[in-house]
This record gives structure tokens, C-alpha cells and sequence, in this order.
């Protein structure tokens, strides 16, 4: 039996960050990070695109956004061990939402919100749209949102940045599996490890990812995350193209450049629920293909290269993230998961967060109040309006 102030189960981006911060705001804090396999291979982070953005609706993604990409910026200085930096090749690429004409009202509400929380945003015609990507089919669009400040990085160079430095700060990194937690009154007290070893702890963070719900069983905590399945694909032209930022639309078709093609894909929301890693390699010419070739007509001679899966950690209530305790019930027992896709690009906001709740018992840099457990038990969503 180990003995921690805290224990973190998951230990991809989301609870490596946790740890990170937890050691950062409370070095003197025993932490440790239950993870079964320290090679990632199904871990949702490396099978990311790597985006960050600031295009969102609700206050609260904002702000992780800011704090997280103005992170993620200062990630290979900041986050170096011994002078060894740690490099996650941020590209400024841009983000650029792409709407059609009856959503342009809440474009523009949207990057006005975004504008009041310090974000760079152009709103653009067709007309500029056309001017800036000359290969882009503009017709059927009422205009876009350009945030030349967002990009994305190397997910796996970030992972494994956190990881090693929350391990230089102290943490432990257990490679084993949680198969059950015992509880007593309004705590969770001890964690059994498939290796038959216990881990007890005076707070426990869910941060399982896709995996969550499954932790939260353990303590008929009911958590709406199931896995969902979805593609990234490599892609190259059929000919000469510009640059492109990330490119999104409300048909949830998202892609970026990368090198000398593309990557990126199209979400199947009706996609069914489950830990299913196959890869369906008609799915680029059958969906993601007939969109692009709508959207960029120089597509329409496409080619694929490669075709991976991974998990989005889908919150069936909203579609935003879980971050906070159960109330009166486990107050000990924290959930920081359900990002839909989002994780990645809020990792350190979120970990700072679920640090802060843990050390000070509150959240102290961004309110993150209304991302909480209570929404759960009410049934009431609070959820992301337009491009997700």
C-alpha cells in the first residue's frame, strides 16, 4: 500500500498536466499518476491533430484557450529538464471558421465575445475570403472567422514534455490499471491497481480520457463521456494550393496544413459509441473527400496517404468538459474529462484548474464553475453554439 496527498488516474495530457500544476502550486504534495501503458499507444493525445484555438463561444473556452496556447508557445523553454528543452513545434498557422449566410450573425457575436477576452480575430466576406485563399469555393458562404494567432503543435512532443517535467518535479508515474476504488462516507480512500497493489490518497482525479466513465462505474458516479471513434488523415492535392490555417466548417469537416499535404478529416457525430479502433480506409474517399472537393475544387484529384483512429472523449451532455468534484457526495473524488476533442488545446488550463481546486479549494484563475459536476446532476447542458 502507497500513501499520497493525491492521485491521478490517466496519465495523458490531461493528468500529466494536472500532476505538473499540482507539483507547481504545492511541491511539498506527494502526487502520483496511475498509468498502464507509458507508450501511449491508444492514448487520444498522440492521436490528435494538435490544434489550439481561441474560435469559441462560451467565455470559459476562451480563456483555457489564452492560457493554453500562450503556454503551449513557452513549452520547449519552460518546460525543459536539466537544459534539455522540450519541443512541441508550435506552427502560428491561423484557424479560419467558414460559415454559411444564416450563421454569419452568430459568427459575428462570437467574435465580438472573443475580441472582449483580448483574441485577434478577422471577419471576412466571400469576397476576402477569395482574395486570401484563392483556391477556395466561396459561393455558398455568408463569410469566416480568421484568428491568425492559433496554430497547432506536435501532440506527442507535448505529452511527453509534461510528463517529464512532472516526474523532474517529483511525481510517480505508476505503470498499472485501476480496477477498483473503495470509498468510505464522502471519500473516495483507496485505489486497487490490476497489479494487486493499493494506492490510498487524500484526493483522486479522474483523468482517464475516453476511459472515464469506466473509473466513475467504480463509484456509480454517473459520468455522460463515452469514446467516439474518429478519423485523421493524411492527404495530399491533386495540384498547386496555397497555405492553409486550420480550416473548419459547420459540417464539422477540419483540417490544417502539415508539410507538403494536409491533415485533418470529418467527424461522424452518429459514429457508434464504443473502444473501437478500427480503421475504415474507405471513409476518406466515401465522406471526408466529396467536402473537401466541394470546398477546395483542386481536392477533387486528392490523394490519401494514411489513415489512423483515435478517441474523441465525447460528453453526451453538452459537449464541453467535466472539470470539478461531486459535491457532497465524494468531495474528494474530482473529474477533469469530456473535452470532445478539445483536450489537447486545454490540457494545462484544465490541469491548472483541477490543481487549483485541489490546493486551494477553488478556482483561482479562471472560473470554471459552470464546467462543473453540478450541470450533470441537473441535467442542464451548457454547451458550445456553432462550429464545435
Amino acid at each position: 500500500m502507497h500513501n499520497y496527498d493525491a492521485a491521478v488516474i490517466g496519465g495523458g495530457i490531461i493528468g500529466s498536466s494536472t500532476a505538473y500544476f499540482l507539483k507547481t502550486l504545492a511541491p511539498s504534495l506527494s502526487v502520483c499518476v496511475v498509468e498502464p501503458d507509458p507508450t501511449y499507444e491508444f492514448c487520444s493525445t498522440v492521436r490528435a491533430s494538435g490544434g489550439a484555438r481561441r474560435l469559441f463561444s462560451c467565455p470559459e473556452n476562451i480563456e483555457m484557450s489564452n492560457f493554453s496556447i500562450g503556454f503551449i508557445k513557452r513549452f520547449p523553454q519552460h518546460m525543459a529538464v536539466d537544459g534539455r528543452e522540450a519541443p512541441v513545434d508550435w506552427v502560428e498557422g491561423g484557424y479560419l471558421f467558414i460559415v454559411p449566410p444564416n450563421a454569419m450573425p452568430m459568427l459575428e457575436a462570437h467574435a465580438l465575445r472573443q475580441r472582449e477576452h483580448g483574441c485577434e480575430i478577422d471577419l471576412l466576406t466571400p469576397a476576402q475570403l477569395k482574395q486570401r485563399f484563392p483556391s477556395m469555393h466561396v459561393g455558398d458562404l455568408g463569410g469566416g472567422a480568421h484568428s491568425p494567432r492559433d496554430g497547432w503543435c506536435d501532440p506527442h512532443g507535448l505529452l511527453q514534455g509534461t510528463r517529464r517535467k512532472a516526474a523532474s518535479l517529483g511525481t510517480i508515474y505508476i505503470q498499472d490499471r485501476v480496477t477498483s476504488l473503495s470509498k468510505s462516507g464522502t471519500s473516495v480512500i483507496e485505489a486497487t491497481l490490476a497489479s494487486g497493489a493499493g494506492v490510498r490518497a487524500a484526493a483522486f482525479v479522474n483523468a482517464a480520457g475516453a476511459w472515464a466513465g469506466q473509473i466513475c462505474d467504480m463509484i456509480d458516479m454517473p459520468l455522460p463521456v463515452a469514446p467516439l471513434r474518429r478519423f485523421e488523415h493524411y492527404f495530399t492535392a491533386g495540384g498547386p494550393i496555397e497555405r492553409l490555417p486550420y480550416v473548419k466548417d459547420t459540417e464539422r469537416l477540419a483540417f490544417r496544413s502539415e508539410g507538403a499535404g494536409f491533415s485533418g478529416g470529418l467527424v461522424d457525430g452518429n459514429e457508434p459509441r464504443g473502444f473501437n479502433f478500427e480503421v475504415d480506409h474507405q471513409y476518406f474517399e466515401r465522406v471526408v473527400w466529396p467536402a473537401l472537393a466541394h470546398r477546395f475544387p483542386v481536392f477533387n484529384a486528392a490523394k490519401c496517404h494514411r489513415t489512423w483512429s483515435g478517441l474523441y472523449e465525447q460528453c453526451e451532455l453538452d459537449g464541453n468538459p467535466i472539470i470539478g468534484n461531486w459535491k457532497g457526495r465524494f468531495d474528494n473524488f474530482y473529474v477533469v474529462c469530456g473535452f470532445s476533442g478539445h483536450g489537447m488545446m486545454h490540457a494545462p488550463a484544465a490541469g491548472r484548474g483541477i490543481a487549483e481546486l485541489i490546493v486551494k479549494g477553488a478556482f483561482q484563475s479562471i472560473d470554471l464553475e459552470r464546467f462543473g459536476y453540478r450541470r450533470v446532476e441537473t441535467g442542464e447542458p451548457y454547451a458550445e453554439e456553432g462550429i464545435k
